[in-house]
């Protein structure tokens, strides 16, 4: 971005601009126009950055070839090419495959084409918030979201937050997903020590029984030692069972009583 202050002459000088281009497609905004208008350049511009196509020229935001290179190189280019491309589905897809959010930008048509989607989602759940209610009541294409990003189960169809090997497959992702999970997975023991054990933050969402069962809590953080944040207050204040949960995991010291983080036996114990 540095660009922007540099002499017009380096402005014009093509080296210098696509080596900019090439580190951050916005710097394109400060190109001298004698190369914005210059379709070689152009093509070697989005072929380096595809969004760089925001700053070109506007005839080129209605060239086939410039297009098609520029969200093939970034998929978020779509978002600056003619209307015409956006309802052109040769140029959604290869947009989507190189980034899945970028079905946020393609014709209302396409958020409702399996095939659009699932290369989108396929490339990144989290583009699945944009994909139309009917692909979010198709199987397939909610495995194929929640096993690339777990949460993306959020914008699944209720039915499928019921769903067991839906449930499985996003938090073994991420286990934060356990957050949009059914309340019955959240008191169901196997679900939830698979989610803290991808990502302890997950013990957040557990049924409040499991906070309180030592047991559950001592196995959950000897996995992961943040889940620990979660746990009821009486466990937190319980020298004895913080003195086996630093045994196991050492960082759960830091969410025990405050009482507890000075104790020189417990420092020495986290710290072994």
């Amino acid at each position: 971005m540095v660009l922007r202050y540099a002499d017009k002459s380096f402005k014009r000088d093509r080296d210098v601009v696509l080596a900019a281009v090439k580190k951050n497609g916005e710097s394109f905004e400060y190109a001298d126009e004698s190369l914005k208008c210059d379709r070689d350049f152009i093509l070697t511009a989005v072929t380096q950055n595809g969004e760089s196509l925001r700053y070109a020229d506007e005839s080129f935001k209605r060239d086939r070839d410039v297009v098609s290179t520029a969200v093939t190189s970034s998929g978020f280019a779509l978002r600056y090419a003619d209307e015409s491309f956006k309802r052109d589905r040769d140029v959604v897809l290869a947009a989507v495959k190189s980034e899945g959010r970028a079905l946020y930008f393609a014709d209302e048509s396409f958020k409702r084409d399996r095939d659009v989607v699932l290369a989108a989602v396929t490339q990144n759940g989290g583009s699945f918030e944009h994909a139309d209610e009917s692909c979010k009541r198709d199987r397939d294409v909610v495995l194929a979201a929640v096993t690339e990003d777990g949460v993306s189960l959020e914008y699944a169809d209720e039915s499928f937050k019921r769903d067991r090997d839906v449930v499985l497959a996003a938090i073994t992702e991420e286990g934060m997903a356990l957050r949009y999970a059914d309340e019955s997975f959240k008191r169901d023991r196997d679900v939830v020590m698979a989610a803290v054990t991808q990502n302890g933050k997950s013990f957040k969402y557990a049924d409040e029984s499991f906070k309180r069962d030592r047991d559950f809590v001592l196995a959950a953080l000897t996995q992961n030692g943040e889940s620990f944040e979660y746990a009821d207050e009486s466990l937190k204040c319980d020298r004895d069972f913080v003195m086996a949960a630093v045994a196991s995991n050492g960082v759960v010291l830091k969410y025990a009583d405050e009482s507890l983080q000075v104790d020189d036996e417990l420092v020495a114990t986290a710290f072994q």
